[in-house]
């Protein structure tokens, strides 16, 4: 089935208004439901999962340390719109079909606001997870100014829950920010990116079993293993179509000056390698934490899945143009199949001659105060092993630490101690690793040869990041055969959180393990750290209400 590019606009999702405020604190209600949307001109509507009957779902526009209390309600089916596999964990046949949870990607929070993959909820409230704790969650803001997400994150189907299209921006904004005088308004303009594939009656086409291809091959086709279970969890999912903001290929008008993008990979496995047609660069001035020290010119961006990038994208010289925005990724990435001539191709921006008013905005030569964690403070380092086995069908499982999502914590990490996780790849992929609550820095990457029995039997010499990866970062691309250093302080919350790859299908089969901030008598997070950046400082997360960083439970029935 082929459509045609570049026929419909660029939609922009709207910023979501509070309902009113609860003890003084703006207070949101976002339902979930199943809703028919049209995703290009020429395909029927889709069915698809929105919130607050919208896909993506709408943008949270919120300031820097001034918190807001959410409550997501579930009012979608009880029969999922996708293939569910109850051999995955967490989703075996005894746990209801839909279940959902929020998880604010990147967000510094409390566990029990985290979205915890087992503190799902179905329809109403019906049922819930095992660590579910309330209805509504807290989020104090307590972080620099950012380009966040949110996304379901319910065990055992988040792959299903994000392409059904549970997902939405999140921006975390301040007067600091705001006064470097960066393109705004109707000139910045987030882009979330995302892979889907269709029936021709316009549904969604995701694939029962591993090997099954969406239309124009023959559908509905035979099982391709039968000795797999079916519908049985695939390896990876590549859709034949890009859709932007929940359009198929879209295009968008701008003016001849500097725009702002918030770009987000919101794909299920899919990477992005892009450029810009015209030959120009990019300006990348933020990473997934937020702004970089000083911006940093670059003429491609990768994205793994759920990494964003913040960009300046100057459309001065270029008149009268039609600059696409094209992808050159092989997936799996790094080496696996070219992207096709569709694939190749994300959205288009149509310059016009004139633009409406004076472009005043400027792209300072600093952008932000950047603290550089030192590894010389880090009080561990702790090894961590990216390996590929098969489960009890023969299927590809991948893992972190030959460990299972059920099995024993191993990862402690003391508050408001610094330590540097080493990331060793001995699988084909590249796979982006998250680590909830925290935001860390890239140390490097170094090459390591692995024996026939998959043992590392050496490190060659470390590798510095790219220079637009040299801010802070939740999502790091751990490549194959190299191991990843990171490092971070953790903090300022202690519990238990989760890490994981962000691929989606590798996450809901067992490539996610939890993790858990212990209490550390020695460290006050409301005492100032020397050489901490005001905008990073666990400070900011103690309020007079919240003693010691105690966001205080509030009961939603209120």
């Amino acid at each position: 089935m082929s459509l045609k590019k570049f026929v419909d606009a660029l939609p922009i999702p709207p910023v979501i208004e509070p309902k009113g405020k609860r003890d003084g604190i703006p207070f949101y209600e976002v339902k979930m439901r199943q809703i028919q949307q049209k995703l290009h001109r020429d395909l029927p509507p889709t069915t698809v999962w929105g919130y607050n009957d919208m896909y993506p779902g709408p943008t949270f526009d919120v300031r820097r340390n001034r918190p807001i209390l959410v409550k997501w309600e579930n009012k979608l089916p009880y029969q999922h719109l996708l293939p569910v596999d109850t051999t995955v964990h967490g989703a075996d046949p005894s746990q209801p079909s839909v279940r959902t949870v929020t998880h604010l990607h990147g967000g510094r929070v409390r566990p029990e606001n985290d979205g915890y993959p087992e503190a799902w909820f179905t329809k109403n409230y019906e049922n819930v997870g095992s660590k579910f704790l309330h209805e509504v969650y807290y989020y104090p803001n307590c972080q620099r100014p950012t380009t966040l997400w949110y996304h379901d994150h319910a065990l055992g189907i988040t792959r299903l829950n994000v392409y059904a299209g549970l997902a939405g921006f999140y921006l975390i904004r301040d007067q600091k920010e705001e006064k470097l005088n960066l393109p705004r308004g109707k000139y910045e303009i987030p882009l979330v990116i995302q892979d889907r594939s269709f029936y021709p009656d316009g549904q969604l086409f995701y694939p029962s079993q591993p090997g099954q291809e969406p239309p124009p091959a023959p559908q509905p086709p035979p099982p391709t293993d039968p000795d797999l279970p079916n519908p049985s969890v695939v390896p990876e999912f590549f859709g034949n179509t890009i859709l932007v903001n929940g359009k198929v290929w879209p295009y968008l008008e701008v003016q001849p000056r500097k725009y702002r993008f918030r770009i987000l990979n919101g794909s299920n496995s899919r990477f992005y390698r892009m450029r810009l047609s015209s030959g120009q660069d990019f300006i990348q001035i933020g990473t997934d934490g937020g702004l970089l020290k000083k911006p940093v010119p670059i003429s491609e961006i990768i994205l793994a899945p759920a990494e964003r990038a913040d960009v300046i994208v100057d459309f001065s010289r270029h008149k009268g143009e039609n600059i696409i925005l094209t992808n050159d990724a092989p997936a799996p990435f790094p080496d696996g199949t070219p992207p096709s001539p569709d694939i190749s191709q994300i959205m288009e921006f149509r310059v016009k001659q004139k633009g409406s008013k004076k472009d005043n905005s400027k792209v300072p030569k600093r952008l932000s105060c950047l603290e550089k964690l030192d590894p010389k403070d880090a009080i561990t380092v702790r090894k961590n092993f990216l390996v590929e086995s098969t489960d009890q069908f023969g299927r590809p499982l991948l893992l972190l630490n030959n460990m299972r999502w059920f099995d024993l914590i191993t990862e402690t990490p003391y508050n408001g101690t610094i330590e540097i996780w080493e990331l060793y790849n001995v699988t084909p992929d590249t796979h982006p690793i998250h680590l909830h609550l925290i935001q860390f820095q890239i140390l490097n990457r170094a090459p390591i040869t692995v024996d026939e029995n998959g043992n590392i039997i050496d490190v060659g010499k470390a590798k510095e990041p790219d220079p637009n990866e040299m801010g802070w970062k939740d999502t790091v691309r751990a490549n194959p055969g190299e191991v990843t250093r990171i490092i971070a302080r953790f903090g300022p919350f202690t519990g238990t959180y989760v890490w994981h790859c962000h691929i989606l299908e590798h996450e809901d089969h067992d490539m996610m393990r939890p993790y858990e901030v212990l209490k550390n008598h020695d460290f006050d997070p409301c005492t100032p750290i020397r050489g901490v950046c005001r905008d990073d400082s666990f400070t900011q997360c103690c309020h007079k209400d919240d003693e010691n960083c105690k966001c205080k439970e509030r009961d939603p029935k209120k």
